[in-house]
């Protein structure tokens, strides 16, 4: 007799959430419209569960149909052309006590710029995406909804020889990608994304639009790698360019089984000491041969040399000849091409750096993602047991991202992002599955790997890429707030002693933690 009673307290309990939502959603709308009337903005941005636009605009780019849950869909999406637009909605959110998520590409992991527990607003920054280029100073004004593909688009029209350190996925939008690092292929060259962010407009909880100068270097800092929307809303950022060569060199070889394992072996004795114009980053996945159906485990050392390859080859053969490349494994294009090459997009014209959803014709799936830090390399049993796992399950991969290199040059505390010198890689792991029906034996095999490979990685804390963003780490209370002890459990993961200062950051910039989120920054309360 329980089960009834249960069941009809969640329909009770629904009703009362999609009444409030209604509410919410009135109120705000009533609220946004006063709002752009003042500013003369349209309304055209605003956009309501019942608007037709309003389901293609919050689909994440990719989609993760572990994400979607209508429960958790904002009441309102925004999608400002202006500054004024930004402001009104974060004036009608703190009039209202409505929360705020900020999205700027939609590849966040957890869903945390698009989806929430609680009524939410979301503001889309897809209409910011101007970037402004000065070839003689190099530097670049670039808007937080732009994506990196267009930032490389844009690059590639100006110069053959300007880059940027970032990703290697098109559609990630810059707004979240600098500020959580920015990882690339050019990284142990150039370091990361945040290191060449240079200054940035943001918007406060009290609606003031702040430059480096009048925002003043604590929080400078802490936009530069401190993770997105935890101390306003950063509409745009300059950053310092790059020099690459005119030429540079492409490989992807592949090796398979007891051979594999062997290269990973060597590889992780190498990889941060490499020439720092190299990057090797090595994927680890299985195959089932069609005829015998036998698994065995793969590695495709996926990898990027700034320079022609008569100088590649010799590099390899002291460094690491084991590999056995050979200059017909060798491609040379400009650094332009690399990037289509590195984003599934070889061969197509430079314009599909442009499109937002390059892969819109993929088959949606369920996937999850974690990430670790390795400061000592892995025995080769280490990495035998490793593999097993990858034989539980289809549709998994291991990806190993080297450091070293420029990524050294900067200290633990020079950015929020603290994982400098020491680190030899950072794990990737990450897995797809296609029904519901499986979604918890591939949190659970994902959960079984993870605790198996505590023991090679990185301890005191443990560590975590937050643009690998992650709620099994932890999370913050949903009512009510959280506390330094709390937060930690997660915080230390991603920023280690760094988090100390962003929580200082955090209180004197927003105390009343209007910025918001499962894994945002909480101030001491």
């Amino acid at each position: 007799m329980e089960y009834p009673c249960i069941t009809l307290w969640v329909f009770l309990a629904n009703l009362l959430f999609l009444g409030a939502s209604s509410n919410h959603q009135q109120n705000f709308l009533e609220c946004l419209t006063d709002q752009f009337g003042r500013s003369n903005s349209s309304t055209d941005v605003i956009y309501t569960p019942q608007n037709s636009t309003y389901t293609s605009l919050l689909s994440p780019l990719p989609k993760n149909l572990r994400l979607e849950s209508p429960a958790q869909r904002p009441n309102l999406i925004v999608t400002p052309y202006h500054e004024s637009e930004v402001l009104a909605a974060i004036y009608c959110s703190k009039k209202l006590e409505i929360q705020i998520r900020v999205r700027s590409g939609g590849h966040d992991y957890e869903g945390l710029s698009y989806t929430s527990e609680t009524p939410f607003v979301m503001v889309d920054m897809r209409n910011f995406r101007s970037i402004s280029i000065d070839s003689k100073e190099k530097t670049a004004w670039v808007q937080a909804g732009a994506t990196l593909g267009q930032l490389y688009h844009t690059l590639a029209l100006k110069s053959k020889t300007l880059a940027f350190p970032a990703g290697a996925c098109p559609d990630v939008g810059v707004g979240g990608h600098f500020t959580g690092g920015g990882y690339g292929m050019i990284s142990r060259k150039h370091a990361l994304a945040a290191d060449h962010v240079i200054d940035a407009k943001l918007i406060n909880a009290d609606g003031k639009i702040l430059d480096r100068r009048s925002m003043g270097e604590d929080l400078f800092w802490a936009i530069r790698g401190g993770g997105g929307t935890s101390f306003g809303i950063v509409v745009e950022f300059k950053v310092s360019l790059v020099t690459v060569p005119e030429r540079v060199t492409i490989f992807n070889v592949t090796r398979t089984s007891e051979t594999a394992t062997n290269l990973m072996h060597r590889w992780q004795h190498i990889a941060d000491k490499a020439d720092e114009n190299l990057l090797m980053r090595p994927f680890v996945t299985t195959v089932k041969s069609p005829s015998t159906k036998n698994v065995t485990i793969v590695a495709s050392f996926t990898s990027l040399y700034l320079g022609p390859v008569s100088d590649l080859l010799p590099l390899m053969k002291k460094q690491f000849p084991e590999l056995g490349l050979v200059k017909q494994d060798c491609r040379e294009m400009r650094w332009i091409e690399s990037v289509l090459f590195f984003a599934g997009l070889d061969g197509q014209p430079l314009d599909a750096l442009l499109d937002r959803n390059p892969f819109a014709n993929a088959t949606p799936l369920f996937f999850k993602g974690k990430s670790d830090y390795v400061r000592s390399p892995i025995p080769v049993n280490g990495l035998r047991k490793t593999w097993k796992f990858l034989y539980q399950v289809e549709n998994v991969q291991l990806e190993f991202s080297p450091y070293g290199g420029a990524l050294n040059n900067f200290s633990k505390s020079e950015t929020p992002f603290p994982h400098r010198k020491g680190n030899i890689y950072m794990i990737h792991y990450a897995v797809l599955w296609p029904s519901h029906n499986e979604t918890d034996k591939h949190k659970d095999w994902m959960g079984r790997l993870y605790s198996f490979m505590a023991r090679y990685v990185a301890k005191s804390p443990r560590a975590a890429y937050v643009n690998y963003r992650d709620l099994d780490i932890g999370r913050n209370n949903i009512n009510g707030s959280t506390s330094y002890k709390e937060a930690s459990v997660w915080g230390l993961k991603y920023y280690k002693n760094n988090f100390r200062r962003l929580v200082r950051v955090k209180t004197k910039v927003d105390p009343s933690n209007f910025f918001r989120n499962e894994q945002s920054i909480p101030p001491l309360s």
